[in-house]
């Protein structure tokens, strides 16, 4: 009944196959238990709870410091997680977005969290090169799994809670005893970093995907590759399977959303669409809807069955979606080397903010100043007042030097030349 609500759905404002409303990258999304409901986890330094027959947003959760890079319920539904490269995790209630608690203890971002069956305990994949279990009763942690040669990116329970899978940079796919810790098995076969791993319902195969651009399946009994799936023309991000195990969903640089029959390892549909790359993809719990999450901004949902957006239209997107604004003399030098900063900035009237403000009217005005904006307290008492000698240092030396201790990604730009037209570029924008 949820695919045929949502295929009759139209009218409702939003375009009728997609979520839209971050303004950064959407790098995870998840569905509630009961199919109704989505999360998705953004760049701009938000989660957002959707009510995914309507297309509408529920709520939109500030509280982290940093880009969030993946969500999970909880069982019942009434509480989630979300991960963050601020290096925490926040539990939040839900419809309204309370924070419940945040989980310190990581020493770099978190790539990754899975919640256990039973809700009593989560996983955390952290570039700090560990695991680390956490108790969701008592909130605290329960153990940190430290054998790590590289950073940990992608993690999933087994169905029965008892083991915990997960990927990393060193490309090897381990297998972990959650009771105690203990590591039962590591497997070798992808040749690059490993950035997603799931289980089968029966517990008894797992499912990777790898920047090496293959998905892997594995026989956990022997612990040992059955196949090798390939189609992807880059690394591979994301990837999902279905409740009943037939299918696997996968995605990755090349902007395609491929479905795949697990037991024949055989393409059902290939699914362009992205804008950008696929970051994370999600089955609704009956298997007929596929929500996919990507670099341009929107979370697109899937007729499964059909391998067609929902609204029942081939959609073909440019290569740059120009959500961020300034779309005037977009084919400039300027306008080309601005294009790493629309992640986080527009720069026109009523485009708001993202991860990073607004930068309407930039020129002249003293930084730290647009009131709904989160600044750090660093940029916010800086003194700077914005203007074309203060943004040309700022790219010379890089925000770690010019705006020590604020939340500027760490870029610089050496050529003084490309300074000076990106920053005629951004005079005629902002204006």
């Amino acid at each position: 009944m949820l695919a045929a609500g949502l295929l009759a759905l139209g009218g409702s404002g939003l375009a009728a196959g997609e979520l839209s409303g971050h303004g950064g990258f959407v790098k995870g999304v998840a569905v509630s238990p009961d199919g109704k409901r989505a999360l998705t986890a953004s760049f701009d330094y938000t989660v957002m709870y959707w009510d995914i027959a309507a297309r509408k947003p529920i709520g939109r959760f500030p509280g982290h410091e940093g880009g969030v890079n993946a969500v999970a319920f909880l069982p019942d539904g009434r509480q989630a997680l979300s991960a963050s490269d601020d290096g925490t995790l926040i539990q939040w209630s839900l419809p309204d977005g309370g924070i419940v608690h945040r989980y310190t203890g990581h020493k770099a971002k978190i790539a990754a969290v899975a919640v256990s069956p039973d809700g009593k305990i989560a996983a955390s994949a952290g570039w700090d090169k560990t695991i680390r279990i956490w108790d969701l009763s008592a909130r605290s942690e329960l153990r940190v799994l430290e054998r790590r040669p590289g950073n940990v990116n992608s993690l999933a329970f087994s169905p029965d809670g008892s083991r915990l899978l997960s990927g990393g940079h060193d490309a090897r796919v381990r297998l972990w005893r959650v009771s105690d810790g203990a590591l039962l098995a590591t497997m070798l076969g992808h040749e690059f970093a490993v950035n997603s791993v799931a289980f089968t319902a029966d517990g008894g195969t797992a499912v990777t995907g790898s920047v090496d651009e293959t998905i892997r399946v594995w026989d956990l009994s022997e612990f040992s590759e059955t196949a090798s799936l390939y189609g992807h023309a880059g690394p591979i991000i994301g990837i999902a399977i279905s409740r009943d195990g037939k299918l696997i969903a996968s995605g990755g640089m090349d902007r395609v959303v491929r479905i795949w029959h697990l037991p024949t390892g055989q393409l059902v549909h290939a699914l362009p669409g992205h804008g950008g790359p696929v970051w994370s993809l999600a089955f609704s719990p009956d298997g007929r809807i596929l929500l996919s999450a990507g670099s341009d901004e929107i979370v697109r949902l899937w007729d499964v069955e059909n391998g067609e957006p929902l609204d029942g239209k081939v959609i073909e997107f440019p290569v740059a979606s120009g959500r961020a604004g300034g779309a005037e003399d977009f084919g400039s030098r300027g306008a080309r080397l601005f294009r790493k900063c629309r992640a986080c900035h527009t720069t026109t009237a009523g485009g708001g903010n993202k991860a990073g403000p607004s930068l309407y009217g930039v020129f002249g005005r003293p930084a730290g100043q647009i009131e709904d904006y989160p600044y750090s307290p660093a940029l916010a008492d800086s003194g700077l007042v914005w203007t074309e000698e203060t943004f040309d240092r700022l790219f010379a030396i890089g925000p770690d030097s010019f705006t020590p201790g604020s939340k500027m990604p760490l870029q610089r730009m050496p050529d003084a030349a490309d300074r000076a037209e990106l920053i005629a570029y951004l005079k005629r924008v902002t204006s």
